[in-house]
């Protein structure tokens, strides 16, 4: 069973874990970052997903990983999937073609 049952946005977790025990405005984050005050304000409400850019940017200044941001889009993003993507009509490689032919009889 897993302790964390629904990731948080990358937006959650800057706002959450960064903005406010730092008491620092979203604009004055996206000033630091040069960054437009809407990519952040909107990043914070779930509006849009995290970007590479951004991710560079967040780390180089909470000198943290850009893989620790982009993990945590990665995260939401397959959590969002699970709930609407549905998969159930795809029949696995291997019950298609069968285990001794593998991916050999495709070609």
């Amino acid at each position: 069973m897993s302790l964390v049952t629904q990731p948080s946005h990358p937006g959650e977790v800057l706002m959450e874990l960064y903005l406010l025990p730092l008491e620092m405005s979203m604009i004055t984050l996206a000033k630091r970052l040069d960054v437009p005050r809407t990519r952040i304000e909107r990043l914070v409400r779930g509006q849009t997903a995290l970007s590479a850019d951004t991710a560079m940017r967040l780390a180089a200044f909470f000198e943290t990983t850009p893989e620790f941001w982009m993990n945590l889009q990665r995260a939401w993003d397959l959590a969002r999937a699970r709930e609407t993507v549905n998969v159930s009509g795809i029949r696995p490689l291997e019950k298609e073609f069968g285990q001794a032919g593998g991916l050999s009889s495709i070609a």
